[in-house]
Parts: C-alpha cells; sequence; structure tokens
C-alpha cells in the first residue's frame, strides 16, 4: 500500500532558522535514521519525499467558472505550515506509524494513495 505522509510543523515558534547549527544537525539526522530504518524493513520503500518552502515562498492557484487566479501564500492562514512530504510503500499502517516515530516532532497526516485506473 503507498501512502502520502505529510509534515506539518509550527509556522513560527521551534521553526529550523530559530535553530543553532548544532539542533539543525540532530534534526537531520532524524530524517537520515528514518530513511536508514526505511531501508533495512521488508516491503518499506520511500518512493518519493522533499522538504518545500516556507509560506513567503507559496503561490496558490484557484480556478472558478475557468478562471484563474494566483495568489501568494498559503491556502488557509494557519500556525501550522506544510514543512515536507514522503510517499511511502509499506505493508501495513503500523508499519508506517513505528517507522515515522523516528522523526523529528512533527504534526504528521497520513493519507492512503488510492490507484485509479484511466
Amino acid at each position: 500500500m503507498k501512502y502520502l505522509v505529510l509534515l506539518i510543523g509550527e509556522g513560527d515558534a521551534g521553526s529550523w532558522e530559530a535553530m543553532t547549527p548544532e539542533q539543525q544537525g540532530a534534526e537531520m539526522l532524524k530524517f537520515e535514521d528514518f530513511g536508514a530504518a526505511c531501508a533495512q524493513r521488508d516491503g518499506v520503500e520511500i518512493l518519493g519525499g522533499e522538504a518545500l518552502g516556507g509560506p513567503d515562498t507559496m503561490t496558490v492557484m484557484r480556478t472558478r467558472a475557468g478562471a484563474v487566479s494566483l495568489t501568494d501564500g498559503p491556502y488557509a492562514e494557519s500556525v501550522e505550515q506544510l514543512g515536507g512530504f514522503y510517499l511511502v510503500e509499506a505493508p501495513d499502517l503500523d508499519t508506517l506509524v513505528d517507522l515515522l516515530r523516528l522523526l523529528p516532532d512533527y504534526d504528521i497526516q497520513i493519507s492512503p494513495v488510492i490507484d485509479v485506473d484511466v
């Protein structure tokens, strides 16, 4: 089963920029540990994943009645921001949750990917 994992963090307090280089390094090691643990677990594969730019780099595209508009900033105002994502193949949700515990402290949204035949 494929899962989309969204990493949601606080928009200001505890942000990356507020961390010392040592703290940033410790956080990055958690991502490396997660990747290594996934690689060692049977039936688990990270299919993709990236860190995302902050709210000041986002663009929202809306289409209404065929008209497209672009606005700066996140889709909704929130103190939490989407910081990154993973697309992971795992045998089941319990296995994935066990592995996700290795990541830094995030609120994590896990969504199963639905295969659609076109």
